[in-house]
């Protein structure tokens, strides 16, 4: 689970990115999950394209999305996502989690 300090980094390295995935009037479907995926182990942090014909709501798909390619939803704006999901070797390195005083 991604803690704010953490979103509020991707969002930050998202803003710049091209969208890699475009969701159409075919919606979430397992091919696309899979090219997800794909896109995921290759970038780490990706950027999501709703489009006009896509009749599903933005929060659906970037859940249904997340839950299919084990990933986290770093933001939602508009009729874009940010999906993000650590590689295995991994090319960015998040804000560490603190501890909680008291």
């Amino acid at each position: 689970m991604l803690t704010g300090k953490q979103k509020r980094f991707l969002r930050a390295l998202g803003h710049s990115l091209k969208p890699v995935i475009t969701v159409g009037k075919s919606e979430v479907t397992e091919a696309l999950v899979k090219e997800t995926s794909i896109a995921l182990d290759a970038h780490e942090l990706i950027k999501i394209k709703l489009l006009e014909s896509c009749l599903m709501d933005r929060n659906e798909v970037a859940r249904l999305l997340a839950e299919g390619c084990e990933a986290e939803v770093a933001q939602i704006l508009g009729r874009t996502a940010l999906l993000y999901r650590q590689a295995k070797e991994p090319k960015l390195e998040l804000p560490k989690q603190t501890a909680k005083k008291g």
